[in-house]
C-alpha cells in the first residue's frame, strides 16, 4: 500500500522482500478465507484498538473499512458482508487480489526485489541488504520500513529489526503474542499434592501451581471444538469481557476465536498476577435454575455421566472438561457440579509463543513516530504495519489497519520528496 501510494504520486519505487514472492502473509491470512475488514459502525470499529484506538483511527481516517472495500473493488475484487459483519471477496481468496494488486504496481514501475533481507544501515545512510548475490548498498531519498512483528516468522516477520532500530534511539516495545492460545491448569495439577483455592464461590479446592492437561483428556480430546460456551473474564483493573463462541482445546491449553477474542485481556493479567482464570458457562442456552433441577434429579443406577447427557446433553469435550477440571468430590456433590457448568474456571498460566501467535503486540512506539508515521530518529524513513505499536482482534481489524497505515506512510514519503523525480525504497 505504501508502494502504491508513492508510485501514484509519480516516484520510482523499488520494494525489497526478504521472502520468495510478495505478499506470503496476505496469502496466510485468506487461506480459510480472506476477511478484508469489518462492516460494523465506524465508532465501534475503531474501539477494536483499545488503547491504541485514537492513533489507529487517524489511520482509519484515510483507509477505513468502506475504503479497503472500494480499493478492492477497484482491482476487480467485489466482496461480500458474512453473517457476523466480516468482510470477504465474493471468491474468499487472496490470491486473486494480490495478482492483481502486484500487477497493477508493476504497471506504474514498481520494480520487486525478492529475497532480499534489510540488515540496518551504514554510516553514510545507505540501506544495508542481503541478497541472492549477497551483501550490499541501496541509497534511497526516503525509506518505508514494512517490516512486520514477529509471528509466523517463516514468512518473514521474525522481528531482526528491533535491536536495529532500538539502537538508534527508537523506542519499542516488546513484542508479545496477540490472537494466541495459552497453556492451561489441567487435571494432573488438581490432582497433585501442592493445591491453592480454586473454587472459592463454590466451596471446593484448588489447583497445583503446574500447567497442562492430564496425558488422559489430552490423549482423547486434543483438537476438539467447545462449540456454543460463553466466556466471562473480569481482570484484576476492571476490564471485563462476556462473548458467545467457540474454541479449541490443544495439546497444552486452548485456542480459537473465543480465545484469541480475550487473549490481550488475558495476557496482561498473567503479566501482572503470573495467571489469569476465566469462566465457562457450558450450557448458555439453559438457566441455572434448570441446570440445578437437571443434575439433582435422582439419576438411580446410571452413571453420572450417562445422567448429564441423558437431562442436559452433556457429553464429548465438554462432559470431559468437568472430570478434568473437578475433582471426585466436586462431581459428586450436585450444587457444585451445577454451579460448575455454569461457572467453570479455567486457568491459563503463559501465553504460548509470538511465533505461533496470528498477530503481534508491541512495537515502534507512537512517541518515535510523526503524525505520518516518520522515524524521529531517522528523518526520511517511515514505519507501518505490525511493527508497529498497536493490536488488533481477528475480524478484519488487523489487514485493515495495516493497509491504512501504509497509505499513511506511503503518502508521508511522497510528501517528504521535494524535487520531481528520485529513487524511493520499500523495504518488507
Amino acid at each position: 500500500m505504501a508502494a502504491q501510494q508513492l508510485a501514484a504520486a509519480g516516484w520510482r519505487v523499488h520494494l525489497y522482500d526478504a521472502m520468495p514472492s510478495v505478499g506470503r502473509k496476505f496469502l496466510l491470512a485468506g487461506k480459510g478465507g480472506l476477511n478484508l475488514t469489518h462492516s460494523e459502525p465506524e465508532s465501534a470499529f475503531v474501539q477494536r484498538y483499545g488503547d491504541r484506538a485514537p492513533w489507529v483511527a487517524q489511520w482509519l481516517a484515510e483507509l477505513g473499512a468502506p475504503q479497503v472495500r472500494a480499493w478492492a473493488q477497484s482491482l476487480g475484487v467485489s466482496t461480500f458482508i458474512g453473517t457476523s459483519g466480516r468482510v470477504f471477496p465474493q471468491e474468499m481468496k487472496a490470491a486473486p487480489l494480490l495478482r492483481t494488486w502486484l500487477s497493477r504496481l508493476r504497471a506504474a514501475g514498481v520494480q520487486l526485489h525478492m529475497r532480499e533481507r534489510w540488515r540496518g544501515w551504514a554510516d553514510d545512510g545507505a540501506l544495508l541488504l542481503e541478497g541472492p548475490h549477497g551483501s550490499h548498498r541501496v541509497l534511497a531519498r526516503t525509506v518505508v520500513l514494512a517490516l512486520g512483528g514477529a509471528s509466523w516468522p517463516q514468512l518473514g516477520s521474525d522481528g531482526a529489526w528491533v535491536p536495529v532500530l532500538a539502537a538508534d534511539g527508537t523506542q519499542v516495545a516488546p513484542l508479545l503474542p496477540a490472537n494466541c492460545g495459552f497453556d492451561v491448569v489441567g487435571g494432573a495439577a488438581l490432582r497433585g499434592e501442592s493445591r491453592r483455592e480454586f473454587f472459592k464461590d463454590l466451596v471446593g479446592q484448588g489447583v497445583a501451581q503446574a500447567s497442562g492437561w492430564s496425558a488422559h483428556f489430552c490423549e482423547r480430546h486434543a483438537g476438539a471444538a467447545l462449540k456454543s460456551v460463553a466466556l466471562s473474564f473480569a481482570d484484576s483493573v476492571g476490564h471485563r469481557f462476556a462473548r458467545r463462541g467457540e474454541f479449541v482445546v490443544t495439546g497444552t491449553g486452548v485456542e480459537g476465536s473465543l480465545i484469541y477474542a480475550v487473549s490481550a485481556l488475558l495476557r496482561d493479567e498473567i503479566a501482572r498476577s503470573h495467571s489469569a482464570t476465566f469462566y465457562l458457562d457450558l450450557l448458555p442456552d439453559h438457566p441455572a435454575e434448570r441446570v440445578t433441577a437437571e443434575v439433582a434429579h435422582p439419576r438411580g443406577s446410571r452413571s453420572l455421566s450417562t445422567h448429564l447427557k441423558s437431562r442436559l446433553g452433556l457429553s464429548g469435550v465438554k462432559l470431559a472438561l468437568l472430570h478434568e477440571l473437578l475433582t471426585k468430590e466436586q462431581l459428586s456433590d450436585a450444587a457444585v457440579l451445577a454451579a460448575a457448568i455454569k461457572h467453570l474456571p479455567v486457568t491459563v498460566l503463559a501465553a504460548r509463543p509470538v511465533a505461533e501467535a496470528i498477530s503481534t503486540a508491541g512495537g515502534v512506539a507512537q512517541e518515535s513516530l510523526d503524525a505520518h508515521l516518520m522515524l524521529r530518529r531517522r528523518p526520511g524513513v517511515f514505519c507501518c504495519g505490525e511493527m508497529l505499536d498497536w493490536e488488533a482482534p481477528t475480524g478484519g481489524y488487523l489487514l485493515t489497519a495495516c493497509l491504512a497505515s501504509g497509505r499513511i506512510a506511503g503518502q508521508g514519503a511522497a510528501h517528504w520528496l521535494s524535487v520531481p523525480r528520485a529513487d524511493a525504497t520499500v523495504g518488507a
